[in-house]
């Protein structure tokens, strides 16, 4: 399965294509750009290497910077 992502410029683009889309028998879910955030971060967050562990004192380092 492969995902296409489109950014419209209008409402009637979104319309336009949803339609086409459904013609065509393709899934589609139209997404926010807060809900792409929390896609991508969700997608970063699941690429994260978790074998390495930061020292609390690192962390609060990076934090106050």
């Amino acid at each position: 399965m492969k995902t296409l992502v489109i950014q419209s410029k209008s409402p009637s683009e979104i319309k336009f294509i949803s339609n086409l889309l459904k013609k065509l028998g393709i899934d589609a879910k139209w997404m926010n750009a807060e809900e792409m955030e929390d896609y991508g971060m969700s997608i970063l967050m699941k690429q994260a290497d978790r074998k390495k562990k930061v020292s609390r004192d690192v962390v609060m380092k990076k934090l106050k910077a």
